[in-house]
This record gives structure tokens, C-alpha cells and sequence, in this order.
């Protein structure tokens, strides 16, 4: 069995990322003791629906499994693995968590006129969609993805980049702040539809590409990258099953088909929320003054 294989080989540590357990649990019991026992230290705290809590629960499963289990080791050997890792983390994860964050929740991060006016610039819709875009781009270039893989302190650095990048850019969609909604249900249709265009370009240089660009997946990777741990390996210990070009071309394709699932889904949802509400409208509201 692959995992049992990765654990033996590489280690618990390395394979498992126990600190990162530990940070996972330490999230997730400080969010149910916001919205449970603490709740009434927050102003107009109101009981939080078991949607919203499976909603963050996942997303919090979701982080863990993209950057602590054995998929963060498989991916600094398969291309593949390193694109469902990508996919998890910056298109579905951060989705979850924000869909599942109470309003009241998160209100004191806005309280201070500073953070306030920095949230807004930075969740606004235009600067949000380049801002990440750009920077999964960039992160996908091959100089800069196989040096990330093979240095700690670049590989975390642009984790953490891409991951805050990732937030800004579905605040717009699904902002558990009222104050920085910005978009009609027909601008959010259009906004997902441009991050969909975006994206493509460097997922189609990937799959189309006529030669592997990541030395990393043709040579091996010199280190061993996780959060809060890193440790030189052997290019030999694991066994690719794999071409270096056909997991490429893979990789691409496992990318877009988890971006067009993640934002097809939103896209049906945004859309149903927008009809539901026009067909609750009176008539006489739908008529022209």
C-alpha cells in the first residue's frame, strides 16, 4: 500500500507532519470555542447552523490532507500529486473555511480603521482575481517551482503567499463580511468565469507542452519539504510509476478538471441564490418605475 510504503520509507514525521496535527487541532478547537462557549464575548454573536461548522470542519480536514499527510511527500515525486495537493488546497480549502466563518466571527479583524481599508483593498475583486493568478502562475514557472521544492524557507514562504492569495480571491464570492460584498450574483458569475480564464493558460503550457519543464520531477528532488521540517533524501527511494512528461500532461489535467468541478459548482450555486431571489421578488418589484 502506498502509504504504509511512503511511512516506512520517509518516516511518521516527514509522512504525517505531527506539528501540523497539532496546529490543525489547535484551529479547529479554538473555531468551535468561538462559536460555542465563547460565543457571547463576541457583539451580535449569533448560534452558528451545523452546515457552516461541516463546512469549516472540512475545509480544516482539507488543509491538513493538502499540507501534512502523505500527499505533500508523494507530490516532491509525482507532478500529479503535487497538482491534486495545489487544487485542494488553493481552489477548494479556502472556499470551505470562508463558507463556513460566521460574520461576527471575523468582524474584530475590520475594527481598526488600518485593517479595514487594507481587507478592502486587497478582497477587492480586480486586485484579488491578478494577485492570485499571477502568483500561481508565477509559482509554476520551472526555475521558481523546483527551487520551492528543494528550500524550506521559499517552498513555506510561497505556501503561505498562494494560500492568503487563495482567500482574497473567493472573498468576493463568498465574503462572510458584509461590508466588502461588492458584487451582484451576475458580477460573481462573471468574476468566477475570468479566474476560469486565467487559470487556463498556465494549466494548458503544462498538459501541451512537448517536454517535461520541472527538473525536480525528472532528476528527483534533493530535499524533503513540510511544514516545519525538511530533511535531504535520496532520489532513489521512491519508485516513479510514471514518464516525467506523462505526469506532467497529467498534473495539468488533474489542475483544470478540479478547477472547472470547483467553479462549475459555485457557479451553479451563485446562480440558483440569484434565482431563488429574483423569483421571491413581488411582481411589482420586477416591473419598471
Amino acid at each position: 500500500m502506498m502509504i504504509t510504503y511512503l511511512t516506512t520509507t520517509f518516516g511518521f514525521r516527514a509522512t504525517w507532519n505531527p506539528e501540523l496535527i497539532v496546529l490543525t487541532a489547535l484551529l479547529g478547537i479554538a473555531y468551535f470555542s468561538f462559536i460555542g462557549p465563547l460565543r457571547h464575548t463576541f457583539a451580535h454573536a449569533t448560534p452558528v447552523p451545523l452546515g457552516k461548522k461541516c463546512l469549516f470542519a472540512a475545509g480544516l480536514l482539507l488543509f491538513y490532507f493538502g499540507m501534512g499527510s502523505p500527499l505533500n511527500v508523494a507530490g516532491h515525486f509525482l507532478f500529479s500529486a503535487h497538482m491534486l495537493q495545489q487544487s485542494m488546497l488553493y481552489l477548494v480549502m479556502p472556499l470551505l473555511m470562508l463558507a463556513g466563518t460566521p460574520a461576527w466571527l471575523l468582524r474584530p479583524l475590520i475594527e481598526r480603521k488600518w485593517s479595514r481599508k487594507l481587507l478592502s483593498v486587497f478582497s477587492h475583486p480586480i486586485p484579488a482575481v491578478l494577485l492570485f493568478n499571477a502568483l500561481f502562475s508565477f509559482y509554476h514557472m520551472p526555475v521558481i517551482l523546483d527551487m520551492a521544492m528543494n528550500q524550506l524557507a521559499m517552498h513555506n514562504l510561497i505556501h503561505l503567499l498562494l494560500l492568503l492569495s487563495a482567500l482574497l480571491m473567493w472573498m468576493p464570492v463568498i465574503a462572510p463580511l458584509p461590508e466588502i460584498h461588492r458584487l451582484t450574483e451576475l458580477q460573481k458569475l462573471a468574476y468566477i468565469f475570468a479566474n476560469g480564464v486565467l487559470i487556463t493558460p498556465a494549466c494548458a503550457l503544462i498538459i501541451f507542452s512537448a517536454t517535461p519543464l520541472y527538473d525536480t520531477y525528472v532528476s528527483g528532488p534533493t530535499m524533503l519539504c513540510a511544514p516545519f521540517f525538511s530533511a535531504p533524501i535520496d532520489k532513489s527511494m521512491f519508485a516513479v510509476p510514471l514518464q516525467a512528461l506523462d505526469d506532467q500532461r497529467l498534473g495539468g489535467i488533474i489542475m483544470k478538471l478540479m478547477q472547472e468541478l470547483t467553479y462549475g459548482s459555485v457557479l451553479a450555486y451563485v446562480f440558483a441564490s440569484w434565482y431563488r431571489k429574483e423569483k421571491d421578488q413581488p411582481d411589482d418589484q420586477l416591473l419598471p418605475h
